[in-house]
This record gives structure tokens, sequence and C-alpha cells, in this order.
């Protein structure tokens, strides 16, 4: 699956109302950390049609940054029927994302 780019508009319907878990990864382009975490991201999506993967730009949805309380990027959120079900912050390495799963 590829990864959906999130926004204020589609996120109810891809992230609330998914049927599946729903991994968000709260990302800027400015981002070191971010860029070494984007990749990683993506090679999960293309190998994981269990769970959904979404990208949040902060710059350009700082509300939905600021509605799951993001302060430090890259901030990775597992959501499971409607609800946060775990988050870390910061690079992490890909078995560290995937066991978040």
């Amino acid at each position: 699956m590829s990864v959906v780019t999130i926004t204020k508009a589609n996120f109810p319907s891809e992230v609330l109302k998914s049927d599946k878990p729903v991994l968000m990864d709260f990302w800027a382009p400015w981002c070191g950390p971010c860029r070494m975490v984007g990749p990683v991201v993506e090679e999960i999506a293309a190998e994981r049609s269990d769970i959904k993967v979404c990208k949040v730009n902060v710059d350009e949805q700082p509300e939905l940054a600021g509605q799951f309380g993001v302060m430090s990027i890259p901030t990775l959120v597992v959501v499971k029927d409607g609800k946060i079900v775990r988050q870390s912050v910061g690079a992490r390495p890909k078995s560290a994302i995937l066991a978040m799963l």
C-alpha cells in the first residue's frame, strides 16, 4: 500500500474511520531525523498491507499536530479504532517502528 498524505479534510475518513491500524508519521521537510525515518516508513507501507501508513506535514497541518500534542518531530503515532495506542518521538530503527504495530 502507498503512503497516504493526511490533511484536516481527509483525517476523519483515512484515520479515525480506518478498518486497519494506522501508523502516522508527523514530519517536516527541513527535519533531518524525519528524512531518515521517511524511507523506513515508506518501506513499511510497501511491505504491510494489514496497516495503513500516513504522513502528516506539521508545517502544512499545524492543527493536526496540535491535536496529537506533537512537540518534536519525527513523532510516530499508532491509531487503532480511532484511538491512539502507541506514540514515539525521534528517529527509530525499522525494528522499533514495527514493534509499535
